[in-house]
């Protein structure tokens, strides 16, 4: 028999998100199971009830009903005690649990005997994970919508202008920490044309702040903050200090600072203080993503905007909640394929295999038993790095591939040898084609020296450039049109010529405004 999955109203204050989408629901009766949701749980995220209909669901007007009747339970936030309360016995919860701070749901979920999966413990060093990994979806759009609050609380435009009635700088903004939350800010930010500038403990992140569009800032101490998971590890107080130092100097210079750093399982850590606060230029604006566990401001008061130093601290705790449309469809399909891996079958029945790396990590409580910490993933080791050692370097400028020039003599041997095979043609090839020979091994040596200079990621809008250029046949094309000078009868081309002219001049006229107009759309990519 078909499992039914339940998905209840949130009850959390000011929480608009739903736990799936009627887009979802189709799907999930595709897998063979029956849904139902409580009347207007997605009221807030633009679901109505009618809509779920419509996907197939049923809709049950109490909680306490659909919580009795339903074997899974799909939830966002972590469920209360009163609903923990009218859970059945031996269901499962499939949501967001955070296991390590809250000890005593743990406890009462076992009580019930249930199975618990708790999406905020994906193991995401998993590339399989990414497709139901639900903190990131969350974070992206969180990151998106701090930018969008920023701009709401701050009193200028972000992109600079020039008017007739002045003009009008662009907002600087500065992120700390960049990771999904982070990259989606910097990319958010450099897009209504702000001056971006980000850092993060993890030094390989640069290259993706640069990507977007920002500014990578480093701090001057050498130490690497990768920790595990996709999260950043506590630095040494050394490192600490000279990002404080870096901090208060970007405090002082920007209009917008976006603090995004979280450590999992600790409060956040502070790195805006009272000082960098009063520095800060009046009209200022702080968006504090960490707010919900305790915020990297010394200043933050979690879940409210407050004015202080004349700068605004934004301490919202709901930023993905405030694109509840958006957020539930993105953490529906994060639910759909997590039920899609427990129910390969398609027959409405999940199997939570303890085997499997991703489903041992999600499960915090099986069965009533509490499974939590899972033990650490077995992942692949590292190639050994004395392999790479083993292999003798080749010398500079004489190995295959390498990125020295030739030597002199290395040079004038390869000359030599060109020099002797150009005699060789020259000695038993006709005049006239030893003329177009040397042309053709002249444009070709131009060639190669003028693409070898060129930036590499400018070679594609190159060959777009000389594809077009290449369409010079269009003027054999026109020499055939034309009349000829002569006017002899015998020197105009047949009406096969002719025609075949036609069609090359068309094709070569669409090839060269094609070659150009999409090496202008190319190099505008490049261009801030």
């Amino acid at each position: 028999m078909a499992l039914l999955i339940g998905v209840p109203k949130e009850t959390a204050a000011g929480e608009k998100r739903v736990a799936t989408v009627p887009e979802v629901v189709e799907k999930l009766i595709k897998l063979g199971f029956a849904v139902a949701v409580e009347s207007g749980a997605g009221d807030a995220a633009n679901c109505a009830d009618d809509t779920f209909r419509a996907a197939g669901a049923e809709v049950v007007g109490s909680a306490a009903q659909l919580w009795a009747r339903s074997d899974i339970v799909f939830k966002v936030r972590p469920p209360s005690a009163a609903e923990v309360a009218l859970m059945r016995e031996g269901g499962t919860l499939i949501g967001f649990v955070w296991p390590a701070q809250n000890p005593e749901l743990m406890q009462q979920l076992a009580d019930k005997r249930a199975t618990v999966l708790a999406i905020d413990s994906l193991p995401r060093q998993l590339s399989r994970a990414q497709k139901m990994d639900a903190l990131t979806s969350m974070a992206g759009i969180s990151g998106y919508r701090a930018v969008i609050e920023a701009a709401n609380a701050f009193g200028r435009f972000f992109n600079g202008q020039v008017t007739a009635a002045g003009k009008v700088p662009p907002a600087k903004v500065f992120i700390a920490g960049a990771g999904v939350a982070g990259l989606a800010a910097i990319g958010t930010a450099a897009n209504l044309g702000a001056i971006v500038r980000a850092n993060d403990t993890r030094a390989e992140v640069a290259d993706q702040v640069k990507s977007l569009g920002g500014e990578f800032v480093k701090v001057d101490y050498e130490e690497e903050g990768s920790g595990g998971g996709g999260y950043a590890k506590v630095m040494s107080e050394g490192f600490q200090a000279a990002q404080r130092e870096m901090y208060a100097r970007q405090a002082r210079e920007v209009d917008i600072i976006i603090t995004t750093a979280l450590i999992p399982g600790k409060p956040a850590p502070k790195l805006i203080t009272a000082e960098m606060v009063k520095s800060m230029k009046p009209g200022s604006v702080i968006v504090d993503m960490a707010a919900e566990q305790g915020g990297n401001c010394e200043l933050t008061e979690p879940g409210l905007a407050v004015v202080k130093h004349g700068v605004t601290i934004v301490g919202y705790t709901d930023l993905a909640s405030r694109l509840a449309k958006q957020s539930s469809t993105l953490y529906g399909n994060n639910l759909l394929r997590l039920t899609e891996e427990l129910c390969k079958t398609k027959d409405g029945i999940v199997n939570v295999n303890m085997e499997d790396d991703a489903i041992r990590g999600l499960t915090v409580i099986k069965e009533g038993t509490v499974t939590w910490p899972p033990p650490p993933l077995k992942l692949p080791a590292p190639p050994p790095k004395a392999a790479a050692a083993a292999v003798p370097a080749a010398p500079k400028g004489h190995g295959h591939g390498s990125s020295e020039p030739m030597s002199a003599q290395s040079l004038a041997i390869v000359f030599g040898i060109g020099a002797l095979a150009l005699l060789g043609v020259g000695l038993f090839a006709p005049a006239s084609f030893l003329s177009h020979f040397t042309v053709f091994v002249l444009a070709c040596f131009i060639g190669y020296m003028v693409i070898w200079n060129v930036t590499p990621s400018l070679h594609t809008p190159l060959m777009s450039v000389t594809n077009a250029i290449s369409s010079i046949i269009a003027i054999g094309a026109l020499i055939q049109i034309a009349p000829p000078l002569t006017g002899a009868a015998g020197d105009r081309p047949s009406g096969l010529i002719l025609g075949m002219a036609v069609v090359a001049l068309v094709l070569t006229a669409i090839n060269m405004f094609g070659g150009f107009a999409v090496t202008r759309r190319m190099l505008a990519m490049f261009r801030k």
